[in-house]
């Protein structure tokens, strides 16, 4: 079973727990996933964006062909609105600013990505200070872009890796939290069908 956020004919919200797939991964061991899941309860239920494992929150799937196909146009021409919750290591010298380093797969290392001024992808992420606590805080992030691990490699490349993060934090700032400290809060959609805007919020679990 998989927590329902939202549903109605066309749209299907649900909180993707951490360290669940959300499609399946090879093999029968990691079959387990949110689209998985979501078929038990909705058989015509069909993925249209992913998170990361690690990373919790909301996740929108589609219950019908055209529905996928709106929902994707909307996500490839940015025309969604996502904002995250995350716990950082250290304290940043500004209260908010952009990450805009392009990044590309660090192939050696996949999934791993990096930062790459050259062959990167151009992308954006905006940050703002939420929380100020003694070795961390805690800030929102809104991608502008959808880059892979996008988010997680922004915080890095300014200095403060996200508190848990298993591929890209180190030393206190991986052993600080038992989890990622990612969490996708709210997610902003256009209805396919009425084009009425659609938000829907999860609580953070950390």
């Amino acid at each position: 079973m998989i927590a329902i956020l939202y549903a109605d004919d066309q749209l299907l919200f649900v909180d993707k727990p951490h360290d669940l797939l959300s499609v399946p991964g090879k093999g029968p061991a990691n079959r387990d996933s949110v689209i998985e899941r979501a078929l038990c309860q909705f058989p015509t239920a069909r993925i249209v964006h992913r998170l990361d494992c690690a990373t919790s929150g909301v996740m929108v799937l589609a219950l019908d062909a055209s529905t996928q196909r709106e929902l994707s146009r909307q996500f490839h021409d940015r025309e969604t609105h996502k904002r995250y919750l995350a716990d950082i290591y250290g304290i940043p010298v500004e209260a908010q600013g952009e990450a805009q380093q392009p990044l590309r797969c660090d192939w050696p290392n996949r999934p791993k990505q990096m930062v790459d001024w050259v062959q990167g992808k151009p992308a954006l992420t905006r940050w703002r200070v939420l929380q100020r606590h003694r070795t961390h805080c805690r800030v929102e992030l809104i991608p502008h872009t959808g880059r892979s691990h996008q988010l997680r490699v922004h915080m890095l490349a300014l200095g403060h890796p996200i508190l848990g993060d298993r591929f890209y934090a180190t030393g206190d700032a991986l052993a600080a939290a038992p989890r990622l400290h990612l969490h996708a809060q709210s997610l902003s959609v256009t209805h396919p069908l009425t084009g009425a805007p659609v938000t829907i919020c999860s609580a953070c679990p950390f």
